[in-house]
């Protein structure tokens, strides 16, 4: 770590200067230099601060027997550099900009990395991180300034993928993209994408909204979408076609997308040299046993493949699925039955109870379990019992663990393998999913309400699993997820030098062994000394006002 200073001369005779804060550092056997901070704006005695740091950098004895200088203890580093750094690895910074909206942007995607929470919860994690003087912030924000900021990353949200996009792959086209959608419920009523519509979470009583997310073959996001909540899922598929085609210049393009996703309008709107894959329902493959397309002898635990005209379908019959459909079914039986001997033992304990009404109970379960099929219940002198029906379990149970596959892809272009492995390579979206939506960034609660807000914020959740995903990978080996590795990175403070010529900076002290094997694992170092920025953090609002009074 040095202070660099260039002069030069331009054509008119004017002198000018440059002061960089750089730092060296080997990747492998070549040895690079990059900026760490602009220090032109500092002062000569700021500067000197610096240049006195670092000539004593590790030895703090020194530094405190100078007259009158003080050490203070400063804000939390480890956690916001190691996100800051692996964004800026990932091209995530140079895609959001060096302006202000883009530092404020990578703010909030950090923050969402380091402690999931609303706009307000941001501005409180940079009063306690080191956010300011790591993304060389010179003025402070509030949360309204985030919230502003949402609006800006959804103006400029498809610039970002696009850049993003091409930081990550250069000028490789990608040929494979997997597709999935989502829904999140709302707890609000005024959210601008908010609509009643088909809900994963459960939650029946409340609005959602549905997200699709667009990843490459290695199940790594490159565009999120949001949509009203009651779109249906093959209606966002056009726009990802779209994207693939226009956006990122693919020609020739496979789209995988799960079941319902990919029906025959999409299919046939889609354009020259794109491909799909996908799964049929069970009524389709129903149908096409019916038309003789293929017959059921064919589902066994090795692929098989029918060709149909242009399209192929691979075929399969999971046996692990087969015991755990079968595994349900008899629990969810077994649970009628435990009713069933409730309501038996309430008859004969209360004579003048009517059998009707213990009938619809139980029948109403049996519905609600989805056994109606199969299943029913018959009395007799005030006593009911189960009376399945074999040959309709029979015939429900037939294809437990079948599924079928269908895609245009040509044979010479991928076997039947090779699309079983790209449809199952859609489970890595699901995944997304998940740790998106609840696990670890917590997109919800949605604390947003305007249509570019939402987008906004879900933009920094896609942005903020691409940097988990890759710390993940990296701790791996070190059996530690991210959550402990980030709590164990945030326990490193930095030390700020106050000189009493004037001038501070933030001395950074040497990790500690666990922290060491955490950014060792991520060939990561720390800077040896940080620019103390100006910039002050703030909340719009005091807490305490919005806050109900106790009543004694």
């Amino acid at each position: 770590m040095h202070i660099a200073k260039t002069h030069w001369t331009s054509k008119n005779g004017k002198t000018y200067e440059s002061i960089w804060l750089r730092q060296s550092y080997r990747e492998g056997a070549k040895t690079f230099k990059r900026n760490i901070a602009n220090l032109k704006e500092c002062t000569a005695d700021e500067i000197a601060a610096i240049e006195l740091a670092l000539k004593h950098k590790g030895n703090l004895v020194a530094l405190t027997s100078i007259e009158n200088v003080e050490l203070n203890e400063g804000l939390s580093l480890g956690a916001v550099w190691t996100v800051y750094e692996m964004a800026r690895r990932l091209g995530i910074e140079k895609a959001l900009g060096e302006e202000r909206a883009g530092k404020l942007a990578l703010w909030q995607v950090i923050a969402r990395v380091l402690d999931q929470g609303s706009r307000l919860s941001a501005v409180r994690l940079a009063q306690v991180h080191a956010a300011c003087d790591v993304l060389g912030l010179q003025q402070g924000f509030n949360e309204n300034d985030l919230y502003e900021n949402l609006t800006w990353l959804s103006e400029q949200q498809s610039g970002i993928e696009q850049r993003l996009f091409k930081a990550r792959r250069g000028q490789t086209k990608l040929e494979l993209f997997l597709y999935d959608v989502t829904s999140s419920y709302l707890e609000g009523e005024h959210n601008a994408f908010g609509e009643y519509g088909y809900n994963r979470d459960g939650k029946k009583s409340k609005r959602q909204i549905v997200i699709g997310l667009l990843c490459d073959s290695t199940g790594e996001p490159v565009s999120v979408e949001v949509f009203a909540g009651n779109t249906q899922d093959p209606k966002t598929f056009g726009s990802q076609v779209q994207k693939a085609s226009k956006y990122y210049g693919c020609e020739h393009v496979t789209m995988v997308g799960d079941r319902g996703m990919i029906k025959q309008t999409q299919i046939d709107a889609l354009p020259e040299h794109f491909h799909f894959i996908t799964a049929i329902t069970k009524p389709q493959i129903e149908t096409l046993i019916t038309k003789g397309v293929f017959q059921m002898s064919l589902f066994e635990e090795t692929l098989c493949e029918v060709a149909h005209g242009e399209i192929r379908y691979i075929l399969r019959k999971n046996p692990v699925r087969v015991l755990e459909i079968a595994q349900t079914r008899e629990s969810k039986r077994n649970s009628v039955q435990k009713m069933v001997s409730q309501q038996n033992q309430y008859l004969l304990e209360h004579p003048k109870a009517r059998v009707t009404t213990a009938l619809n109970k139980i029948s109403a379960k049996i519905k609600r379990l989805k056994l109606d099929g199969w299943l029913h219940a018959k009395e007799c002198e005030r006593v009911f019992t189960l009376a399945p029906d074999e040959q309709s379990l029979t015939e429900e149970s037939r294809l437990d663990g079948c599924y079928a596959l269908k895609t245009d892809v040509p044979s010479n272009v991928a076997d039947k393998t090779v699309i079983h492995q790209r449809y199952k390579d859609l489970a890595q979206v699901e995944q997304a999913f998940r740790i998106s939506k609840t696990l670890h960034l917590e997109m919800r609660p949605v604390y947003v309400r305007t249509e570019a807000n939402t987008r906004g914020h879900v933009f920094v959740v896609m942005l903020a699993y691409i940097i988990r995903r890759a710390l993940s990978q990296a701790w791996t080996a070190l059996d530690t997820t991210v959550e402990e590795g980030l709590d164990q990175l945030k326990t490193l403070c930095t030390m700020e030098v106050k000189f009493p010529q004037g001038g501070s900076c933030l001395q950074i002290p040497q990790p500690r062994e666990n922290s060491r094997a955490l950014l060792d694992a991520l060939e990561m170092q720390y800077p040896e000394v940080l620019p103390k920025s100006p910039a002050c953090v703030g909340t719009y609002r005091k807490l305490n006002e919005k806050r109900k009074p106790i009543n004694p």
